[in-house]
């Protein structure tokens, strides 16, 4: 991995409402708030950050397709797709990078519906039920598994 390689960090739909969409499960953290912590961690890791969600699949497929030769590691939160998308998880095998799944919350604890990931099966990680450290802790991963140690954390 070289000096500031990049990561995609993409978010699927309804992450855009993080703050206000059911704070008691999600917390009170806007996806702004997300993506400041995971860049402040990113620098502290040498790691370079391309940030994004949308709400629709073929965008994050697109997306996860173009990274395949853009970037060094995938963290995503796939949300709702995380349960009804081969095709995400398709272009997630097809990228062929390494891959970490976060949910804000703990899918397995929550609706029988949501304990299914078709995402899991791809990822070579999977963090749960840790709010949204859980995406630190996935940069940390990617940093660890790429070789790199953290500056100061």
């Amino acid at each position: 991995m070289t000096d500031n390689a990049r990561v995609l960090v993409l978010n699927g739909p309804n992450l855009n409402t993080l703050g206000k969409r059911q704070p008691e499960i999600y917390g009170a953290e806007t996806l702004a708030d997300v993506e400041a912590r995971c860049r402040r961690r990113a620098e502290l890791l040498g790691l370079q950050l391309t940030f994004a969600q949308s709400n629709h699949e073929g965008e994050l497929v697109e997306a996860i397709q173009q990274a395949r030769e853009s970037m060094a590691a995938i963290v995503i939160n796939p949300a709702a797709y995380t349960h009804t998308s081969v095709a995400i998880r398709d272009a997630l095998e097809f990228a062929e990078l390494p891959t970490v799944e976060v949910h804000i919350s703990n899918i397995h604890r929550r609706e029988e519906f949501r304990h299914h990931s078709f995402v899991s099966g791809v990822a070579d990680a999977v963090i749960a039920g840790a709010g949204t450290l859980g995406y630190e802790l996935a940069l940390e991963w990617v940093a660890d598994r790429c070789g790199r140690v953290a500056r100061e954390v």
